[in-house]
């Protein structure tokens, strides 16, 4: 019996390498595709999946807010992250989230097919960098790590150039909620505006990536 993957990106160039990748497998099947955050929270609630490989930028709502909807209408439901976004920026939150795994998009075949098999199967699959990053916390403490998961998407917004009207469209969230937010952010990280989120993130690298 195939594991009926549901694959969840907004690419489909990176569809069709998935679905090419499991072509040749006896046990792996694509049968369902999602292009953004409202069309997959539609299919995980119509029917029964084996898994949910899951890009963290997606359209509309964030990944980290994706995999925790995901794991409360379907508890029992492996996810598993497969994205550009750095482990060491985003792996923690999305298992923390209740992600069975964080893939790299510049992962090998073997390595994917492997992933997929233990998340479907209700196995973590993390490599050692984001073992040892569950087992050290490095980083614990920062100011951006005080943020909550929609204050991180925000700030990552904010710091890669989107306004607040931006923000607000793409989050369905109005311009007042997302401007508290901001405000939150600062208090957090105890900076005084959006030049200095910018240097702050310049700083930590957390520019060289796509916001989630």
């Amino acid at each position: 019996m195939r594991i009926e993957v549901l694959l969840a990106n907004e690419f489909p160039i990176v569809r069709a390498g998935v679905r090419a990748l499991v072509a040749g497998t006896e046990d792996l099947a694509v049968s369902g595709e999602a292009r953004d955050s409202r069309e997959l929270v539609d299919k995980v609630r119509a029917r029964d999946w084996g898994l949910v490989m899951l890009d963290l930028t997606m359209p509309g709502r964030s990944g980290i807010e994706l995999i925790k909807l995901i794991k409360a209408e379907r508890p029992r439901l492996g996810v598993l992250v497969f994205s550009a976004q750095r482990e060491e920026l985003y792996a923690l939150r999305a298992i923390r989230a209740g992600a069975l795994g964080f893939l790299s998009l510049k992962a090998d075949a073997a390595t994917v097919l492997c992933a997929m098999r233990r998340a479907a199967g209700g196995r973590m699959f993390v490599s050692a960098e984001v073992t040892e990053l569950l087992a050290s916390h490095p980083g614990e403490g920062l100011p951006h790590d005080r943020l909550t998961d929609r204050e991180y998407c925000i700030f990552s917004r904010i710091v890669h150039g989107a306004s607040l009207s931006d923000i607000a469209d793409e989050l369905s969230l109005s311009i007042k909620t997302v401007s508290t937010h901001k405000s939150h952010i600062l208090d957090k990280m105890t900076l005084a505006g959006q030049v200095e989120l910018v240097r702050y993130a310049i700083e930590h690298r957390l520019l060289d990536t796509v916001h989630e």
